[in-house]
This record gives structure tokens, sequence and C-alpha cells, in this order.
């Protein structure tokens, strides 16, 4: 292949690798290059490709119409037809029964309920009027469910959409209407999510010809607004009455021409826009971009086949009932399992994974990050502890006036906040199970060919680890009453009553010094230029302030928040979004940013602004308490001092904060500690000794390596 002949043959390769990966019926995780078609309903996503085409093959109505993605393949040949993937050999002349095949195979597999699947339909479409170019037609995004649709059908859509198009191969055919605020299209905002930088995105502009008088789309046509790499190109499609009134098509690309040249503010433009420069774009888009991609795909491509011939290999001579074999490849699978659950817990081996952490580093995460949030997370509430230690002073002098601080009202506060312990560590522990739970399923996916196998290795192997998990919640029940059992007040790290009247927790973080926490990217909501948009800039959380800067070189500062009398609150994130939002507020209700009386955060995942939340509770910045007993008896309290008693209650909360980073420090080191040893490492243990004699006793090995049927199956077309 040379020169422009070879460029014309790439799109016909995909093509054919699209048709047979259809036609196999099975996933060979190619992510083959094309271009996916989204945008909302009535956005005139079929009235774009119809116009490619030049004949009227879509079906139409209300609703969602487009309900299984459609792989239009169109190939430029002298003769004009038709032809399915699963219709294979039928030439469809009359294009009236395209769109009827179009539906009735729709309904085949979603059924007439209106529902939708992701298993596409495959339509090659033969004529002199069109460039080789293949496209993905998507179903529009809605948000309300018609006829007997589910309630979440927005969600189907939308997971529907997204297998596509976070696809990096995945150019993406963005399609806007007009005559709508094009910031807030559908469209253009579900390609930002997977293409921030707007590198394979393709803005398509319809209904043009549909605009309020003296206004245009001049600015985002020209990409100055919302600016794409690949820029827009406007289009005017056929009305509802041109199609109804059978309007040709081709006249209809004659009048999209006259529009463009005869309009003030396109005809300088003319020549970038209309339905035919934007299939030539296409064309020359799709074609560069499989050459770019093409060597990746050849290697994924040869990867897939040395696997493939291996397991031919293997198969040659397969004897399924040999009983030797049964009892090798047993041993073969139990042992690798382990070795597997190793690897994932300790992150050993050569196969390191850079997309995601493994096992052990988020069970780290765990104990290092989500743990501690938890733990500081039921730390005292500075009015209520206050509170409380003036309840417990009164209540312990009773009718008397006191004059000395009572040690009973030090010791009744520490042990409620001891006990407050309890359920972040056994919070701990679920949640290194429920990884733990997940390490293991992942580790038995290479026992998929014997389903039976698998089933029983999880089955035992979950009920370790529960058996596990309640040892270690008593244990960790005990340490807590272990601590509450006596108060060790002369511990080398305990303040004792003659610093603590001086003590104050002002001067107390004087002393830590504005240390810095953390850093990292977060987004803002109320900065951006959209509504309901927001914008990334880097972070920097010290013990007194959080700053933000352009980007992490730190050169260009945005702005310095003091973190004083700050509170934190978690946010409902936008229902399109896949950010995690929280704010930080003041809770005297006084601006926290410019105008807006709090700052909307947000981070990419769930992890990370966990790990955000633990950094801010480390700087002093805690959770709002909704609490209406604070309200009730807050100017109670407030009106019942004297200089005597602040005193007192003073003391006490020193006291009570001294003892406590104690007991915190302790239960920090100790809970890991006790999760490890009484979890993570009697699983490992288990596995290398008891795991195949359990498997043994607890079934015939003939039945533990039956084959699923779809491994024999595939086997037999191997």
């Amino acid at each position: 292949m040379s020169g422009n002949q070879g460029m014309e043959q790439l799109i016909p390769i995909v093509n054919r690798l699209q048709d047979a990966f259809a036609t196999l019926g099975v996933s060979l995780a190619l992510d083959l290059p094309q271009i996916a078609v989204v945008g909302s309903q009535s956005a005139g996503k079929s009235s774009v490709l119809e116009n490619f085409v030049g004949r009227d093959f879509l079906p139409r109505g209300s609703g969602i119409v487009t309900r299984r993605p459609l792989v239009l393949q169109l190939i430029n040949a002298n003769v004009e037809y038709a032809e399915f993937l699963h219709q294979k050999g039928k030439k469809f002349t009359d294009f009236n029964m395209v769109r009827k095949e179009i539906e009735e195979e729709t309904d085949r597999v979603t059924g007439a309920n209106k529902g939708i699947s992701s298993v596409p339909i495959n339509l090659r479409v033969y004529s002199p009027h069109v460039l080789n170019l293949t496209l993905v037609d998507l179903p529009g995004m809605t948000k309300v469910p018609v006829g007997d649709q589910p309630a979440d059908i927005e969600i189907q859509i939308r997971g529907m959409l997204m297998e596509f198009i976070t696809n990096e191969n995945c150019l993406i055919l963005a399609v806007s209407p007009a005559n709508t605020d094009l910031a807030n299209s559908d469209a253009l905002k579900i390609a930002k999510e997977v293409d921030p930088q707007g590198t394979r995105t393709i803005g398509v502009i319809t209904k043009l010809d549909l605009m309020d008088d003296g206004t245009d789309a001049r600015d985002i046509l020209e990409n100055r607004l919302l600016p794409l790499r690949r820029g827009y190109v406007g289009v005017v499609n056929r009305s509802q009455r041109d199609i109804e009134g059978h309007k040709d098509i081709k006249q209809a690309l004659g009048a999209e021409r006259k529009f463009f040249l005869s309009h003030p503010s396109y005809r300088h433009m003319a020549d970038r826009m209309g339905t035919p420069f934007l299939q030539r774009k296409l064309n020359e888009q799709l074609t560069n971009h499989i050459r770019d991609t093409l060597p990746a795909l050849r290697n994924k491509l040869q990867t897939q086949l040395l696997s493939m011939e291996k397991d031919v290999e293997e198969f040659k001579n397969y004897r399924p009932d040999d009983p030797t074999r049964k009892t090798k490849a047993m041993m073969q699978m139990i042992t690798q399992f382990g070795a597997d659950f190793e690897k994932n817990i300790e992150g050993s081996g050569s196969e390191i994974s850079t997309m995601e952490l493994s096992g052990g580093a988020k069970i780290n995460r765990i104990f290092h990050e989500r743990f501690p949030f938890e733990l500081v997370k039921m730390e005292f509430d500075e009015k209520e502890l206050r509170r409380e230690i003036t309840y417990a002073i009164k209540n312990i002098h009773g009718i008397r006036t006191g004059l000395f601080t009572p040690d009973m009202a030090f010791e009744t506060i520490v042990k409620k906040q001891i006990q407050k312990c309890k359920e972040p560590c056994l919070k701990c522990v679920d949640l290194v199970v429920a990884q733990l739970t997940q390490v293991v399923h992942n580790c038995t996916q290479k026992m998929s060919r014997y389903p039976r196998l698998r089933e029983d290795t999880e089955r035992i192997v979950n009920t370790r680890i529960r058996e596990c998990e309640q040892k270690t919640k008593d244990q960790l029940v005990l340490m807590v009453d272990i601590q509450l059992a006596y108060m060790n007040t002369n511990h080398e790290d305990f303040i004792g009553f003659a610093n603590a009247q001086q003590k104050t927790e002002t001067s107390n973080r004087k002393k830590i010094g504005n240390q810095v926490i953390r850093k990292g990217w977060l987004a803002i909501h109320n900065v951006s230029l959209l509504k309901g948009g927001s914008r990334e800039f880097w972070f920097v959380l010290t013990t007194e302030a959080v700053i933000w800067f352009k980007d992490e070189e730190e050169k260009e500062k945005k702005y310095m928040l003091p973190l004083d009398n700050l509170k934190i609150r978690d946010l409902e994130a936008g229902f399109m979004s896949r950010r995690h939002m929280f704010a930080l507020f003041n809770p005297e209700q006084r601006n926290v940013y410019k105008d807006y009386k709090q700052l909307e955060l947000s981070a990419e995942t769930q992890d990370d602004m966990d790990s955000w939340k633990a950094s801010f509770l480390r700087a002093g910045v805690y959770p709002e308490r909704k609490s209406e007993d604070d309200k009730n008896s807050k100017d109670e309290v407030t009106s019942s001092m004297d200089p005597q008693l602040e005193r007192q209650v003073e003391t006490i909360r020193n006291l009570v904060d001294s003892y406590m980073k104690i007991v915190s420090k302790t239960t920090r080191d100790l809970t890991p500690k006790t999760v490890m040893h009484l979890i993570v490492n009697q699983i490992q243990s288990f596995l290398e000794a008891e795991l195949l004699a359990h498997l043994y006793s607890s079934s015939d090995q003939g039945s533990l390596m039956e084959e699923s049927a779809e491994e024999s199956l595939r086997r037999e077309e191997l």
C-alpha cells in the first residue's frame, strides 16, 4: 500500500475488523478507531447522517428513536444499495425497507417498549454520493422516560455513550442545536468529561436557520467560544415540515449552501460550512486518526493473535476427562491464586499496574487516610465539648459552689470520648474486609474456566475472612475497653493539671507552625465562566490557609483563604457529573470567597475526596454538626458562665485534648497492626497451608474441575 491509495484503504480495513468482531460475538479487547455521534434528542443527529447518504433511511418519531448503536459504514461505489451484517448478502435498494429493518432488528433485541441495548446494528451503505466514512450513531440523551421505559433510562443511555466515548481511539462528533444555550449543550458537556482538552471532539452546530433574529453562532463556529482542537462545522438540516413534505435531500443541500453564502455572519466561512464539507472533514480526520493509531492497533492485534495461538496449541492434545490433567490443573490454579493474592497485597512481582491501585495499596490508604479521617471526624466539636464539661462540673458540685476543678469531670468526659473510638475501628475492619473480598474475586478470574472451582474457592476463603473479621472486631473492642479501664494520667505525654491551666488551643495551634499538609488538583465550581461548570486549580493546604495556583509550578497565586472558623460539608454533585463535591463555609454565614457563602470544590474520585477531607481535618477544619441540642442550649450555657467556671472548663478541656491525643495516637498505631495480624496475615497463611485441603474435603475433584459451557464451546471453535 502506498500513497493516496493506501490511505483510502484504511477505513475499509477497520470496517472489516468491526464486522469480524461483531460476527464472532466475542470481544478481542481492541479499541478500534471510530467516530461516535452524540447529542440530545432532537439535536438533528439523524438528519446529519441522512444528508451524508442522500437518502431517508433512519427511523423517526417522538421519544428515543435510536435505541441501539448503529455502526454506519459509508463506502464509495458505483452502485447504490445497503447491506446489514445480520443479513449478509441481502441487498436493500429501497431505503424505506432499510428503515423498517432497523426498527424490526432493534425490537428483536430490545423489545417494543422503547428499551435500549448496547448490541450494535452494522449497516453498510454503498453509493457514488458518499465518501468512505464510518460513524457510530448512539441514542440521544434524554431525561424523561416515555412509555414502558425504566425510570433510570437517562443513566442507561449515559452508560452506553460512555462505553464508546471513553475509548481514547474514538473521535466524538458532538451535535448541538444552535437554537439552545450552547454553553449547556448535553453533547459538549459529556464530550468534555472524557476529553477535557478537546483533542478528539469535533463540534457540529445544527439548526442555525432557527436562531432568534439578531443572534448568530459566529463565535462558536470560529472556535472562539468553547474551543475544540478539531473545530466546529455548521449545518442546516431539513425542517420537520420539509421531511413531511418529502423535500428531496439534494434540494435541501442546495438550500443549505445558499443559506451560508447569503448570511452576513457566515458568508466569509461558507466554504468551511455545510454537509459536504463536514463529510470531507470527517473522512480526512478519520483516515488520519486510523493512520496515527494503526501501529498500536497492529501490536495489540498481534498480542491477541499470539494468545489465541497459544490456546489453540494447548487444546490440540486436550483430554477433558483425564484425571491426571485435572489434578495438575487444580494444583496449578490454587498455587497461582495464592501467588496472585500475595502479589496484590504485598506489591511484589514484575507486573506492576499503572492504571489503578492494587488491593494492598488500597488497604494502606484505608489505614493511613480513611481510618484517621474517621477517627478525627468523631472527635469533639468545640462548643459541644465545652457544654458537656460545664454540665459535668456543675453536676459534680451539685448544690455547692466548687473552688477546685474536679477530677471526676475529666474522667467522665474522657471516657465518653474514648467510647467513640469503637465505631471508626470497626469501620476500618469493614473497609479492609470489603477490599480483601474484592481481591479474592479478582484473583479467581483465572479460574473462570472452572466455575465450580471458582465458586468453592471464593466461598471457602470468604468464610475464613468473616471468621477473622469477628475475631479482629472483638480484639479492637477489647482494646478500647482496656483504654476505658484505667486513665493513666502519669503518661509521659500527658500535659498534667499544672500545665493545663496555662495552655490554650490558640497557643497550641501556633506551636504547630504553618506546615504544608497536602498538595493536588481540585476543581472550583464558583469561578467558572459557564453556569454549572468548573475550573481546575493546583491547591496547597497548610495548617493556617488553603491557597490555589494556576498550576503545579505554584508561580501564579490565585487566592489564599485562611482556615479560621471554617467548616466542611458534603455536596450533592450534578446528576450528569462524575466528580465528588464538598464545600468550605463559615457557620456564621459570612462570605468565604468573593460574594459566595461557601467555596464549592470537587475531586475526580471518591478516594481523592476522602483524602482531601482527611487533610482538612488535620488542618482543623471539621465537618458541620447538625445538632438541635446545640441550638437549644447554646444560649443557656453561655449565659451561665462565670470567670471561675470558665477557667475550670478551659482546664478540663486542655486535659481532655492532651489525653485524647495519646489515645488517638495509640489507636491509630494499634488498629492497622491488629487488622494485619488477625486478618490479612491469617488469610495469606490459610491460602498457603489449608485452602487445598478444604477444597478436597468440600467436594470431589471431578465436579470441581468441570469446564464451563462457554469454555467448552471456545475450545471447540479454536
